[in-house]
């Protein structure tokens, strides 16, 4: 059966290849049948992670939130599903249970909004947790708890990884992330999350088919976590992510090892 992309698809596509390239290489590299999931999830993702951030005034960005917060909603009760160019191919790809697994994830990005810091590692995990494992769980659509738990492993190491190259423009847009000493909880935190890593990726070839290819948008992951780990100073320099051809290396050898069943 031949995928569709509609309009709305190809809409989605487009914000991914614009506002998230790195995860766009990675959904193009993907069998094309899987394709309007992932762009989809993807760009709805990118919509709820920069509606904090597209205004300076806090009622506005709740507002945005609480929008996306609503439409999850409505997909959820499967009723009045508002007509937009991500919503409605969302409601086509969610469970009502995937849409209220994602009213978390909206729920979790109201930090973003406000100054105040991470008071303890735990709150930034539990954060991390919640985004970009909540993401990656619901877009590899595995129904066994055995997947779902590494993709949520998977999907925390990534969440840390794209964290720790944010924190220069976190930084320069005046906020702190941990309320602690910071070079601590990075330090522990990437080390939690390269193990993390470690395991998931470890059991990937008994992924289902999605989630394999879910997992395949975290391509970058263990490249920026070894990196932060030799050189925890290239986090404030902003030096952690690939270069152009290293880039594509890593994304080649990640596709290898998500070979068609």
């Amino acid at each position: 059966m031949q995928p569709v992309f509609d309009e709305n698809i190809l809409a989605c596509a487009q914000r991914l290849e614009q506002g998230d390239p790195v995860r766009f290489r990675a959904v193009m590299a993907a069998p094309a049948h899987l394709r309007p999931r992932l762009f989809t999830l993807f760009a709805f993702n990118i919509e709820v992670a920069s509606a904090p951030w597209v205004t300076s005034e806090e009622m506005i960005a709740e507002m945005r939130l609480q929008w996306w917060y609503d439409a999850l909603g409505e997909i959820a009760a499967s009723a009045d599903i508002r007509r937009h160019e991500i919503v409605t191919p969302l409601s086509e790809q969610l469970t009502p249970a995937q849409a209220q697994e994602l009213q978390r994830l909206v729920e979790a990005r109201r930090w973003d909004i406000y100054r105040d810091p991470f008071e303890s590692e735990d709150a930034f995990e539990k954060y991390i947790h919640a985004t970009s494992g909540t993401l990656l769980r619901v877009a590899g659509a595995a129904e066994d708890a055995a997947t779902q738990a590494r993709l949520s492993e998977l999907g925390y190491a990534n969440g840390v990884a794209n964290f720790l190259v944010a924190v220069p423009e976190l930084v320069a847009r005046g906020r702190t992330p941990f309320a602690v000493e910071t070079d601590r909880v990075f330090e522990s935190a990437v080390s939690k999350a390269l193990a993390a890593c470690d395991r998931a990726l470890a059991t990937r070839s008994e992924f289902p088919e999605m989630a394999r290819y879910a997992a395949l948008s975290t391509y970058q992951t263990q490249y920026i976590l070894k990196c932060a780990a030799r050189s925890p100073n290239a986090v404030t320099q902003g030096a952690l992510q690939p270069s152009w051809l290293s880039d594509r290396l890593v994304l080649m050898k990640q596709r290898l090892l998500n070979p068609f069943r």
